[in-house]
């Protein structure tokens, strides 16, 4: 990480640079293990929330099932979104996952 923010000194902490380089530290140093690509990246700074999502859902599909994510980050969700968006709000993740496959086939 020392390297990373050596290498980039002057960008915004949400520029896509060094972020995307964090993403693929986190993720290779990692070497699949879901909780420590999220805490690597989250831990490496810059736009953390974003970074945490995204090598989680990463890490998250590498997984190859949802039964192989750790239950400490997803028992606490009891399978539902918590959205603004209308008419998902209390969705299962389960849900949403198929809605998304059927539209994805669709095309």
């Amino acid at each position: 990480m020392d390297q990373l923010h050596a290498a980039h000194p002057t960008h915004h902490w949400v520029h896509v640079v060094p972020n995307a380089a964090l993403l693929a530290a986190a993720l290779t140093h990692a070497d699949g293990d879901f909780t420590g690509s999220i805490t690597r990246a989250v831990s490496g700074g810059w736009d953390t929330d974003s970074n945490g999502a995204t090598a989680g859902s990463v890490a998250g599909l590498l997984a190859g099932h949802p039964a192989a994510l750790p239950a400490r980050w997803t028992a606490p969700l009891k399978n539902r979104l918590a959205t603004s968006v209308g008419g998902f709000d209390g969705i299962g993740f389960d849900t949403l996952a198929e809605l998304t496959a059927r539209e994805a086939h669709r095309s």
